[in-house]
């Protein structure tokens, strides 16, 4: 049994996708092992899932262990935190100098992790972690997969760090083994700009599984009217068009908006609420687990991805949330961008509408608020494409790529 060792560069809580890559290459009878970060009081330092997927989370500070046992902020957090809140400036020195150092000791604790993991594979995810696992995959003298979540030499919240990103990107993705990515049109973007051979493509799809509609957001947030419920899930960030959603709440009639999930935007978002007096019509949701994360979106009528063509990374992206409404038998309304706009119309699944347009918006919510047999259609079409638009279908790429990889590698084989 060959270990693979991942890495992520987050708490491997709610990370879906890196879930179902590991699960797909442990059935397939590697050994996985997921590397993360610790948060006590959160999660546990190791664990074995259920499907035998093994994960190892080291602490984001050295100095974790002289806290109380609970969840506290790491250094980077203090740092931003004294910033938002206008500290001194030797006040912010001190917070970005221990951001800087509780960092650099988190990457020596995960390089440490990897290479005692005695890995066949180390498997990056994301360009935060991959010189850290590029680094683990020479020290080990095994190969390296890098999967490419995003494009994060033009995201939002990277722009100050895009040539950096692009640097390690162009010097890192030519010596892996195996590069994989989200989207078509990302995989033509690394191919092209860092002259590799294309990625393999896996999209954030769901596993096929049975929905059943049920009234658990209309019970847990105690809507009183039978308005259909207008749902957004995912991450409050900027660039997702979620204010544009908000205002477009004013002027839908008859219909409940429900954000599920958080973020940096929450905030933003509870005061515009607040504003514009949509207290009773727009609710919120905190975060819920994977494992539940399908029922309450199954208990919606309208799926809706509003996002803005504010960068490369959103305007080549189609999204979790997309096939999440697919698998959970949501009508959509979606902006009009490539990636999403070829899943919609190949599968007639809703309505596309131009990205940044909150009159455009508000009309295409509330000609399906007001069309029970128009949903009823997009549904119909919905539960036909999940038949297709779900990981299973898909993950083959996935073992097929390491039955490459794998054969190459061995005791004393270096990486390229």
């Amino acid at each position: 049994m060959s270990t693979i060792s991942m890495i992520v560069w987050n708490d491997f809580l709610n990370d879906a996708r890196v879930l179902k890559e590991a699960q797909t290459l442990q059935t397939a009878g590697h050994q996985v092992v997921v590397h993360a970060l610790h948060a006590p009081g959160k999660t546990l330092q190791r664990e074995t899932l259920e499907s035998g997927v093994k994960v190892v989370r080291v602490a984001r500070s050295p100095l974790w262990r002289f806290r109380k046992w609970r969840a506290y902020p790491d250094a980077a957090e203090t740092a931003e935190l004294a910033v938002a809140n206008g500290a001194g400036s030797r006040r912010r020195l001190v917070g970005q100098l221990l951001s800087i150092f509780a960092r650099t000791w988190a990457h020596i604790e995960l390089t440490y992790q990897l290479v005692r993991s005695r890995p066949a594979v180390i498997h990056a995810h994301d360009v935060n972690v991959l010189p850290t696992a590029w680094l683990a995959a020479r020290l080990s003298r095994v190969p390296l997969v890098y999967d490419a979540h995003e494009i994060s030499t033009d995201r939002e919240g990277y722009q100050a760090f895009r040539g950096l990103v692009g640097w390690i990107e162009k010097k890192l993705m030519p010596r892996a083994a195996g590069t994989i990515t989200t989207t078509d049109a990302r995989a033509k973007f690394f191919s092209r700009a860092y002259r590799i051979p294309r990625p393999v493509v896996l999209q954030n799809r769901p596993r096929l599984v049975e929905t059943q509609g049920s009234n658990r957001i209309r019970e847990e947030l105690g809507l009183a009217e039978s308005w259909p419920i207008v749902l957004y899930q995912g991450g409050l960030q900027p660039g997702r068009g979620l204010p544009r959603l908000v205002e477009a709440a004013a002027s839908v009639q008859h219909a409940y908006f429900v954000f599920l999930g958080g973020g940096r935007q929450a905030a933003e978002l509870h005061e515009l609420v607040e504003k514009l007096d949509l207290g009773e019509r727009v609710r919120f949701i905190p975060t819920v687990a994977l494992s539940e994360l399908l029922s309450y979106t199954a208990s919606a009528d309208i799926g809706v991805q509003p996002i803005e063509n504010t960068c490369l990374n959103h305007f080549t992206t189609d999204s979790n949330k997309l096939f999440e409404y697919v698998i959970a038998g949501l009508p959509v309304v979606a902006s009009r961008l490539p990636e999403i706009s070829k899943v919609v119309r190949e599968n007639d699944l809703g309505v596309l509408v131009a990205p940044g347009d909150t009159q455009a918006l508000a009309g295409a919510i509330q000609s399906l608020v007001e069309d029970p047999e128009q949903r009823g259609y997009y549904r119909e079409q919905a539960t036909k494409a999940a038949r297709s638009l779900n990981w299973e279908a898909q993950e083959q790429e996935l073992t097929e790529l390491y039955a490459r990889i794998l054969p190459e590698s061995g005791a004393g084989m270096a990486t390229r």
